[in-house]
């Protein structure tokens, strides 16, 4: 009898990724699982994180951070765009270490131009993408849409050229 483990990213999540509409925290927060899930089993070389604050998204649990570290190599890039990162800071400690070790292939920008209720809730790779409609009641669109993974991109773009660099990987003191 064989004794190895199954893996858990492969025995766990859907084998392909949800598309249509969603709703719901719940189904929200289960998409980012099985999205960053996915980057992992697939080798995504980029992934665009965007929303106002990442407040509540499931950034701090173990099985996110695992999977981001199943996705995280040489090659591979992750751009986080969002309005502040102190909730982050203040919420999501297993993710920031984690970003810690991965602070190479990972660019943060913040937007302040934009004021939070507007800014985009999404996630963008070249092969699916998520994007909230409506944040607060965690209504959205996801999918293989090609033509929407376009649109999105390009607004992401535009963000992202309004934008600075933001939330260090560490702040040095004098």
């Amino acid at each position: 009898m064989d004794s190895e483990k199954p893996d858990p990213l492969v025995s766990t999540f859907p084998a392909t990724l949800a598309s249509g509409r969603f709703s719901g925290r719940e189904a929200f927060e289960q998409l980012v699982r099985d999205a960053f899930a996915q980057a992992a089993r697939e080798g995504w070389s980029e992934i665009i994180l965007s929303d106002a604050t990442f407040k509540d998204w499931p950034l701090c649990e173990r099985a996110v951070v695992e999977s981001l570290h199943a996705w995280a190599a040489s090659g591979r890039r992750m751009i986080m765009l969002a309005t502040r990162y102190d909730e982050v800071i203040r919420s999501h400690a297993r993710f920031v270490t984690w970003r810690k070790t991965w602070g190479h292939i990972i660019d943060c920008w913040i937007c302040r131009v934009a004021a939070p209720p507007d800014f985009p809730s999404a996630i963008w790779s070249r092969t699916w993408t998520m994007l909230r409609l409506d944040p607060q009641r965690s209504i959205g669109t996801c999918g293989y849409d090609r033509e929407r993974s376009v649109q999105l991109k390009e607004m992401l773009d535009e963000k992202i050229r309004e934008s600075s660099s933001g939330f260090p990987v560490s702040t040095l003191g004098l």
